[in-house]
């Protein structure tokens, strides 16, 4: 690292489990943010604040009015645009140092697989089930590991399905396929700093997993009422039936 580098991660370094060494993890780890809305971009930002060396975003969308009561990486300016290159020009701005790729598309596919196979963590930053189906595979599949968040109305979660250990959990061990996930921030509501939370604790997982400090919220679903402000933790399990992570399945393929 430069002096520069030393001086802006400084208040990092100094924790005694970061350290040098694991300041250095975070400037060559590759991260994919899929979502560049209220989750995506304070998550994306403290990853950039935070020197992590490489950001893949990807959104289909553009900015609206209605986005930016809660999506804080835009600005009034930015409506019309790209989330992505709205959200690449913010971060840019805090840390010009990061490398950021943006991709205006809705990831699936084989596409959405190179992605995840190249990243170190993924974030899911979706508010859409089928795409989190489709993440949650794909991260198993190549053994990266997943942070993935929600939230609607008052109401959110965080959980890390560490992809690389067989017996952990997944997502869809945690959902059914058919469950009735379509509820969505546009059709129900959700207050603006809940997003911000939760997105901050997934840059934290995140940079936990590269940094390899702490410990994870793997096999753990965290609750929160914001209402309340209270937390709920529950402990998952692997559901002998999933598809996606079923040991005995995977030994029959």
């Amino acid at each position: 690292m430069h002096d520069d580098q030393l001086l802006r991660y400084s208040r990092q370094i100094m924790l005694p489990e970061m350290d040098i060494a694991g300041q250095e993890k975070l400037l060559d780890a590759s991260v994919l943010v899929i979502g560049a809305g209220g989750l995506g971009c304070p998550a994306a930002m403290y990853l950039a604040s935070a020197g992590v060396g490489h950001l893949t975003l990807a959104d289909h969308d553009r900015v609206e009015l209605s986005n930016l009561q809660r999506q804080i990486g835009h600005q009034t300016s930015s409506i019309g645009l790209s989330k992505v290159a709205s959200l690449k020009e913010t971060l840019l701005q805090l840390n010009p140092e990061v490398k950021i790729t943006a991709l205006l598309e809705k990831l699936a596919g084989d596409t959405l697989g190179m992605e995840i196979k190249n990243a170190d963590v993924v974030l899911d930053c979706t508010d859409n089930f089928e795409s989190r189906l489709a993440i949650n595979s794909l991260s198993r599949h190549y053994k990266v590991p997943l942070v993935s968040g929600a939230a609607i109305r008052m109401e959110a979660q965080l959980s890390v399905f560490d992809q690389r250990d067989a017996s952990s959990p997944c997502y869809q061990c945690l959902y059914e396929v058919d469950s009735d996930m379509s509820l969505s921030c546009s059709e129900s509501g959700v207050m603006a700093p809940l997003v911000g939370i939760i997105g901050s604790m997934q840059a934290m997982e995140a940079i936990k997993l590269i940094a390899g400090i702490g410990q994870v919220a793997s096999a753990r679903l965290l609750l929160l009422d914001a209402a309340s402000m209270q937390w709920r933790e529950m402990k998952l399990q692997q559901d002998p039936a999933c598809p996606v992570c079923n040991p005995s399945r995977q030994a029959n393929q």
